[in-house]
């Protein structure tokens, strides 16, 4: 039998790089450029959800959610706001876009955080 342990491994890091691509590929809704594109798209978007559905539903009892403590709030805001502010077009997709490269940039500090208290 396969067994997994996700003691390391930050939930929150991954919820925040879901919400990356989730925000980043809303332009599937609106425009289409190739198959292959909204293959990779597709794939991006359900591998991270996949990931997040793993660490806390099927394994939920090897993740250690006791040392993932990083407040998420402290990115999520921060970046919302500089992608209000900084940003190429004011519309919906170019604001919804430039937070996911944002957010991108500080998804993994929940892990790194996490890391430094183990």
């Amino acid at each position: 039998m396969l067994c997994c342990f996700l003691i390391g491994i930050s939930g929150k890091s991954q919820v925040l790089f879901a919400l990356v691509f989730t925000t980043r590929y809303l332009d599937l809704l609106t425009s289409f450029i190739s198959l292959y594109n909204t293959t990779m798209k597709v794939i991006y978007i359900g591998c991270s959800y996949a990931t997040v559905y793993l660490i806390y539903m099927k394994l939920k009892a090897t993740y250690d959610g006791n040392h993932d403590t990083f407040r998420v709030e402290f990115l999520i805001v921060p970046v919302g706001g500089l992608a209000f502010l900084v940003n190429h077009d004011f519309s919906p997709l170019e604001i919804l876009w430039t937070f996911s490269i944002y957010l991108e940039s500080v998804a993994i500090l929940p892990q790194l955080f996490m890391i430094s208290k183990t």
